[in-house]
């Protein structure tokens, strides 16, 4: 069986994972005979939003613990990630990819990437094992691999921020993937579409499927 490792940003699109995008993800992974685990940095998020309103509140979170909601509690911390456990990676987006696991949200191209999170890239990059992302978490690609083909739908300013970095983004539509075979990297819009909730189920589906394929 083979075994994805899913790498949450906490809980909660505005500050965190998505969590339609994480959940139908790892659905996805199961409905089409793999398993996975879920890990998350084990750092404090940038900041908390009301997800109501959308402000700012005035409250400290943690990424591990905020992530242990959607993990039912079963996670562990990303500095436990060794690349020979696993197949596969897989990276929900959410806010959170651009604010806790890199400051892409506020640094655009100039961003700093969490070292947990680039050590799993790396890793995983240097064992040619597939390297999956969606929404805004090709952003985390583009600036640790750069030369790299990949997608986030069909933003403008993300998608000049991308090439910024030295890859090569590539519009898409609903439920579409990028595939990289040269760096085994795997890519689709999910919600940086106009997205409604089966078009996010039809993206985790595809993307689950094409790094399957490529590990036949």
């Amino acid at each position: 069986m083979k075994k994805f490792a899913v790498v949450l940003a906490g809980s909660g699109v505005y500050d965190g994972a998505e969590i339609h995008e994480a959940t139908l993800s790892m659905y996805a992974i199961k409905k089409q005979g793999a398993d996975y685990e879920i890990f998350a940095p084990d750092i404090e998020q940038h900041h908390v939003v009301n997800h109501i309103t959308g402000e700012e509140m005035d409250q400290k979170r943690n990424v591990l613990v905020e992530s242990a909601r959607i993990a039912r509690g079963k996670i562990k911390p990303l500095s436990d990630f060794k690349a020979e456990d696993f197949d596969a990676v897989l990276f929900p987006g959410g806010f959170g990819v651009a604010k806790n696991l890199c400051t892409f949200a506020f640094d655009g191209p100039e961003c700093s990437v969490n070292a947990d999170v680039e050590k799993v890239v790396k890793g995983m990059h240097k064992a040619g094992k597939p390297i999956a992302a969606l929404c805004i978490s090709p952003v985390l690609v583009a600036k640790i691999l750069g030369d790299v083909e990949l997608t986030i739908g069909q933003d403008k300013d993300t998608a000049a921020g991308i090439e910024k970095m030295g890859a090569k983004h590539k519009p898409t539509n609903h439920a579409e993937v990028i595939i990289d075979a040269k760096n085994n990297v795997y890519t689709t819009p999910c919600y940086m579409l106009d997205a409604n909730i089966l078009q996010i189920a039809d993206g985790a589906e595809n993307i689950v499927r094409a790094v399957l394929k490529s590990l036949a």
